[in-house]
Order: C-alpha cells, then sequence, then structure tokens
C-alpha cells in the first residue's frame, strides 16, 4: 500500500484532505480543528515512509496562493475602510504582535529551541498557515511544519478558554456602543409637510424611503421630492432612525403600504451580471433607470442599508422596490441568476495570482546580506487585498462570488496543509514526542498567552467592549473556530466586527515578524 502512495502523490494528497475532514469535524469539547485535520493527518501519514512527502512544493506553494489570494479579495473592501473605524485596535495589535515576537525570541534562547522550531511554533500558536509557509521558506526545512503542529492546538485551545473568560463580561467601553437593531420597514402617517433632506437621518442616509401613496394613487418615492400632509411612505432602517424619522414627520399605521404589490411591488434580486458587479448603488441609477429604489442588500448572512456608497459585489441580493411593470427589467439588469453566479471569471483571478506571486517574488536586500521578500504566502495576500479593494477595474471585476471565494478558499487551504503535513511526517515523528516536544509546547503557550493577555488589556483601556474585543482575538489569533466559539456564546454584532479586519492584518504582520524571527 505505502508503494502504491508513494507512486501517486496526488492519490495520497487526496487521502489525506478526505481523512482530515473527518478528523476536522470531530468536536473535542468546544474545539474542532477544521481544516487543520489534514495537517494532522498528513503528519501521521508522512511518518510513515519518506517518500510520500517528496516532491511537493508545487502542490503546497499553489494551495497557498489560492488560499491567501481569495482572503484578501474577501477582506479588502472591509479591511481599508476599518482602517479609519477601527484603526486604534489594528495598531493595537500590531504592537502587540511585535511584543509578541520580541518575547518568543526571548524565551526561545532560555529553551534553546531550534530557530526553525520557534518560528513553526510561532505561526502555530497564532495559527497562521500561511506564517509557516514563510518559515518554512526562509529555513529552507521542514522542522518549522512541526513546531506548528505541536503549537496548534495549544494556539486554539487557549485562546476559547480566554475567551470563554471575557465574551460574556460587561466592562466600561463608551467608545463602543452596542450595535443597531436589525433594519426593518414600517408605514408612517404623514401629518406635516416636509422636504426629503430636512428629514432626520435623510442626509445620513440611515433610512430610506420607498412606497408613497398619495390619495388613491400608489407609486415609488422620488428622491429629495416634498412629502404632503395625507400621504402614507415607507421607511426602512434601523427601529432608533426610524423612530426619529416618525417623530419628524406624523406617526406609524398598521396597513403596510407594502402588503399591496398590484402596482408597486418588491422583489429580492442576485446581482449575477459582472457590468453591475463593483458599482455603488449610486451609479446604477435606479430611479432614473427604472423609476425604483433599492433598500437594502444582503450579503452572506448580513442585511445592509442600500446607502448611495454600498458597493454591490457577485452574490449580492438586493431589495429593489419598482413599479410591477419593471420587475423584467429589473431582473434582467442584475442578472438574477443561480447558474451564473456559481461562474467565475477566469482571466480576472488569472491576472490577480498572477500579480501577487510576482509580487512575491521581490527580494528587499537587509542588513547583515539577508534578504526579504513577500513569497507566495504574502505577495497574492497583498495583491487581494489591493484589487478588492478597486473591486474592477474597466471590463475586469476581480471579485468572486461568495460561495465560490469560500469553495477556493477552503480547497486551496486543505492542499497546502496535506502537502507540509507529508512532507514534515518524518520531522514530526522525530522529534514530537520527546523533551524537545515539551519544551515547544511550554513556549506556544507562552506566546498565546502574551499575545492575548497584552492585547485585551490595551484594548480595554482604549474604551472597547469585551465583545469586540472578544472577536478582535479571534481575528488576531486568526482561527475561525475561536470566531465559532464567541458566537455560540453571545449574539452581539461586535463580535464579527471586531474579527475581519484583525484576521487579515494579523495575517500580514505575522508573515513579517516570521520572517525576521526564522532570519
Amino acid at each position: 500500500m505505502l508503494a502504491v502512495l508513494a507512486s501517486s502523490p496526488l492519490l495520497t494528497i487526496f487521502l489525506v484532505v478526505a481523512f482530515g475532514a473527518l478528523l476536522g469535524a470531530v468536536r473535542f469539547g468546544p474545539i474542532r480543528f477544521g481544516a487543520a485535520g489534514a495537517l494532522f493527518v498528513g503528519l501521521a501519514v508522512g511518518a510513515l515512509d519518506p517518500r510520500l512527502g517528496q516532491g511537493l512544493g508545487l502542490v503546497q506553494s499553489l494551495g497557498l496562493a489560492l488560499f491567501v489570494y481569495t482572503v484578501g479579495l474577501a477582506a479588502g473592501t472591509s479591511f481599508f475602510r476599518d482602517l479609519r473605524t477601527q484603526g486604534k485596535m489594528m495598531g493595537l495589535a500590531v504592537v502587540v504582535l511585535v511584543l509578541t515576537a520580541v518575547a518568543a525570541i526571548a524565551v526561545g534562547r532560555v529553551l534553546g529551541l531550534d530557530v526553525a522550531l520557534q518560528a513553526g511554533a510561532f505561526a502555530g500558536a497564532l495559527t497562521s498557515t500561511p506564517a509557516l509557509a514563510a518559515a518554512t521558506a526562509v529555513t529552507g526545512s521542514t522542522t518549522p511544519a512541526v513546531g506548528y503542529s505541536l503549537g496548534y492546538p495549544v494556539g486554539v485551545i487557549v485562546t476559547i478558554v480566554i475567551v470563554a473568560l471575557t465574551v460574556g463580561r460587561r466592562w466600561p467601553a463608551a467608545k463602543d456602543p452596542a450595535a443597531g437593531d436589525p433594519i426593518t420597514a414600517t408605514t408612517l402617517q404623514v401629518e406635516r409637510a416636509a422636504m426629503m433632506r430636512d428629514i432626520p437621518g435623510w442626509s445620513e442616509q440611515s433610512v430610506r424611503f420607498s412606497y408613497l401613496a398619495r390619495g388613491d394613487r400608489q407609486r415609488v418615492v422620488v428622491p429629495g421630492e416634498e412629502l404632503l400632509p395625507g400621504d402614507r411612505v415607507v421607511v426602512v432602517g434601523q427601529p432608533e432612525a426610524i423612530d426619529r424619522a416618525e417623530a419628524h414627520l406624523g406617526h406609524r399605521i398598521e396597513s403596510h403600504l407594502a402588503d399591496d404589490r398590484s402596482i408597486v411591488a418588491f422583489r429580492r434580486f442576485l446581482v449575477s451580471d459582472p457590468s453591475v458587479a463593483g458599482r455603488t448603488i449610486h451609479e446604477l441609477n435606479v430611479p432614473d433607470r427604472f423609476g425604483g429604489v433599492i433598500t437594502r442588500v444582503i450579503r452572506a448572512d448580513s442585511e445592509l442599508l442600500a446607502t448611495d456608497d454600498v458597493v454591490l459585489e457577485l452574490g449580492d441580493r438586493v431589495v429593489a422596490v419598482v413599479p410591477r411593470g419593471q420587475m423584467d427589467a429589473v431582473s434582467d439588469y442584475f442578472g438574477d441568476s443561480v447558474r451564473k453566479i456559481s461562474e467565475f471569471d477566469a482571466l480576472s483571478i488569472g491576472v490577480g495570482m498572477a500579480l501577487g506571486l510576482l509580487l512575491g517574488l521581490v527580494t528587499v536586500p537587509l542588513p547583515g546580506g539577508n534578504s526579504f521578500a513577500l513569497g507566495a504566502a504574502a505577495g497574492p495576500l497583498v495583491v487581494g487585498l489591493l484589487l478588492g479593494r478597486l473591486e474592477r477595474t474597466g471590463p475586469l471585476v476581480w471579485g468572486l462570488p461568495h460561495a465560490a471565494n469560500l469553495t477556493i478558499r477552503q480547497l486551496g487551504l486543505l492542499l497546502f496543509l496535506a502537502a507540509v503535513g507529508l512532507s514534515s511526517g518524518q520531522a514530526f515523528a522525530s522529534q514530537a514526542f520527546s523533551m524537545t516536544g515539551l519544551k515547544v509546547i511550554g513556549f506556544a503557550t507562552m506566546i498565546v498567552l502574551v499575545a492575548a493577555v497584552l492585547f485585551l488589556a490595551a484594548v480595554r483601556l482604549s474604551g472597547f467592549s469585551a465583545q469586540r474585543s472578544s472577536g478582535a482575538l479571534a481575528g488576531l489569533v486568526g482561527q475561525p473556530a475561536i470566531l465559532a466559539y464567541a458566537t455560540s456564546r453571545s449574539t452581539d454584532p461586535r463580535i464579527d466586527a471586531g474579527y475581519a479586519p484583525l484576521f487579515a492584518l494579523g495575517m500580514i504582520v505575522k508573515i513579517l515578524l516570521i520572517t525576521v524571527l526564522a532570519s
């Protein structure tokens, strides 16, 4: 059997992926290893025969590049927006990671650990697969994977315990109030004439108006028009914003205009046409084009109010209120095709990946005769972030449909971890169950404790809530299982809001620090 596996590397890799998926689905208390199951199965299989780990460099690089590029595409828009809204927390995360790396160097020397083991354990304790790739590239050995495999479960377990102690707490957070309630739609009876620009929330775009009934006639609101006494109008927004608009206009009524779809109707349309993706709500000009209005955008599991600056992505579902006769035209405009949304533009992903890999090849000389390159771990990630922010360049739409992005990302991660496990199995077997292995476990525990304690202390003193801090810590460590555990303990949306910016930022910073640490 081993001879068959050695003669067919692809067969071996996909067997490791399959059994790794089974291991990753098993719960150990609140913990699941997820994609990392492929690494542990790969280590076990690779330890059986050295031939099983040979010639897998291309698979490793391909899987890693696909993973980090798709992460960058998905995070691009929110990453650069969060630089403005959560910049302080992101700055604190960078400082904490740098201090943790300094502590790792000092403790590693005291313990007498090999530099490659230190780098791998650092990547594992902070669950950063791209950082493992950077450590492997810099050291030129498979030893970092041994440190990673020992440090990874430590990082997940210790962080989950810390999040369990943090996520439900209520410490002072005046600068970080709880997020508003979900978006709703309410019909108001207008008692006082008002220009739309004077209605609270209109200029700030915290409310949207859709249906208007004046006398016996029903139509779509024209942006900027004057509302008259006796009008009935549908306002969309969070309850607090609707309350402010109600106080200015009149009072709410039980009958809902949206229940009557004989003249004006609303529907969710799937954005599958590339010519629409990458454009803002304002650029679509739906009021002039179709006599309608977009009120909400549903992206993955989130619902957004359709403000003018929201950029549509392939796979979004937009809620549009339009005259009934325009329904087919609006459907054609957005594409509204489930089949088409399952496809992706091979040209854009090919160009984007090539640009990322080219950037990864650029070498920067460093003092002492060393050099630095982003490599396949960070080059595609940086390019993905930039292209994700751009959304489109001329006819090229850089973004991928959400489902396609997640599929490619998961496949790339599984291929990389399976190949790393197979190529590192021999080294793992020789060092894991030894005094060196115990030292690595203690080293990894120190790393995650230092990072978590410093970060939580810093964000609490800076006025961030326990919920946002817990999500941010999950992002700093970079393990979705930790985020899943946090959200299972609390439904506060600040958890997800804290996770997203720290995940991409932490990945970049850890790659850079690992490069220095491994050198």
